[in-house]
């Protein structure tokens, strides 16, 4: 239910193709009162051209990589989660950083990046992020956990580390082009409690979520994560306490 949180899912290349497809998200969510089943969105996208494509087969072409990228279903409960947060979000900044969670939960390999190689630049940003680096790391997971990388092309690596890199800009997580230098991401409500559902839907009691380790992608770790609960707490975005072993946890809706 949750491929980011699945310990036995392999690496997908799916980023070799393109990049997250912020832009056309926004489009295709935008201004609809209740989320869509896939089909749906299906219509809306091979039909009604809602994403202004100029061939049947480009229509085709783009539905397949955004469902790819995020759950396009009402039906999924991590789908109706993310739609239920995006609504929720009171900035673009919110609304962005929301998308990035909804897109690494759907992508093993783009979780794990998010969580080991890209955090720690984020902590110290500004600090610049290279696709050498990124096919480094990638080189490394694939000789130490990840057999399946060692059969990828060294084009594919380099796709998939470029296209991971400008979906990072996309989502306000990096700035610059040529040359791209990371943005550690505010607090905010609407991407912490999507992470928290999708720990639940995975099965996480509260002690286990508290301490999980997904909250990397958004910068947090340890002690931050308490702290940071603590804070949206005080601003009203969520309730939490914690006193000793006793934790209370509740993010409205799915909680």
């Amino acid at each position: 239910m949750v491929p980011a949180l699945d310990a036995s899912a392999p690496y997908s290349s799916r980023l070799s193709a393109r990049s997250a497809l912020f832009t056309d998200l926004q489009l295709l969510l935008d201004d609809r009162p209740e989320p869509l089943t896939a089909e749906e969105y299906r219509q809306l996208v091979l039909e009604d051209n809602c994403l202004s494509r100029g061939s049947a087969a480009a229509r085709q072409k783009i539905w397949s990589e955004l469902r790819k990228r995020y759950p396009l279903d009402g039906r999924n409960p991590l789908f109706k989660a993310f739609w239920q947060e995006w609504k929720r979000s009171e900035s673009e900044q919110e609304r962005a950083l929301t998308t990035y969670i909804a897109f690494a939960l759907n992508d093993r390999l783009v979780a794990d990046i998010g969580t080991e190689w890209l955090c720690p630049y984020l902590r110290r940003a500004p600090a610049e992020i290279r696709v050498s680096d990124l096919r480094a790391f990638l080189e490394q997971s694939g000789r130490a956990n990840h057999r399946e990388l060692l059969e990828w092309t060294e084009s594919t690596k380099h796709k998939v580390a470029k296209h991971f890199l400008a979906s990072v800009r996309d989502f306000g997580l990096a700035q610059g082009r040529a040359v791209k230098k990371s943005i550690r991401p505010a607090l905010h409500g609407s991407p912490v409690r999507l992470l928290i559902t999708a720990l639940r839907l995975a099965g996480k009691s509260d002690p286990e979520i508290v301490t999980a380790p997904v909250f990397r992608l958004l910068a947090l770790e340890g002690i931050e994560v308490i702290d940071a609960l603590g804070e949206l707490n005080r601003q009203g975005e969520l309730r939490f306490r914690m006193q000793a072993d006793v934790i209370e946890l509740g993010i409205g809706g799915a909680a």
